[in-house]
């Protein structure tokens, strides 16, 4: 198990991996760490730490935790701005930038955590039709359609 969560979490050879046990001690307040693997001076992490119920735990510096959020909170934004572009291209618009525009105003004024994107640009979509393509300005001579026109 070790060597499957060392190779995902680090590309640090398992004998590089530095891997602790922690051990019962006379009280209750205090434990033993015992160095089962690896070096106490080894920086590359993460540690891998057994509890005394032999559950594996990873050990990390505050440093690499926060840049492991900062990479989460990344993620989710783009995904988010994912999210927001489908939704707006589902609508035609005109000018994407502009409709985009309006669109991070309204988020940026919402109070909610949660915002429905596509009924966000629906509302903008009404609000400002002008931003968006409207199908039915589009010119077919009467009784002409998409269809007959293409098999002519």
């Amino acid at each position: 198990m070790i060597e499957k969560i060392s190779k995902n979490l680090s590309p640090t050879k398992q004998k590089e991996q530095t891997v602790l046990e922690i051990l019962p001690n006379d009280t209750d307040e205090t434990k033993l760490l015992r160095l089962k693997n690896g070096s106490w001076d080894n920086t590359k992490e993460p540690w891998l730490v057994y509890d005394e119920k032999q559950q594996l735990h990873a050990l990390l510096s505050i440093e690499t935790l926060s840049k492991m959020i900062e990479h989460f909170k990344q993620a989710e934004q783009e995904t988010l701005f994912l999210k927001l572009e489908k939704s707006i291209l589902q609508q035609l618009p005109l000018d994407f930038q502009d409709v985009w525009t309006v669109a991070m105003e309204e988020i940026n004024k919402s109070k909610k955590k949660e915002i429905d994107f596509d009924k966000l640009i629906k509302k903008i979509k009404k609000e400002h039709p002008n931003l968006f393509l409207d199908l039915k300005d589009l010119y077919l001579p009467e009784g002409s359609s998409i269809i007959s026109a293409t098999t002519r």
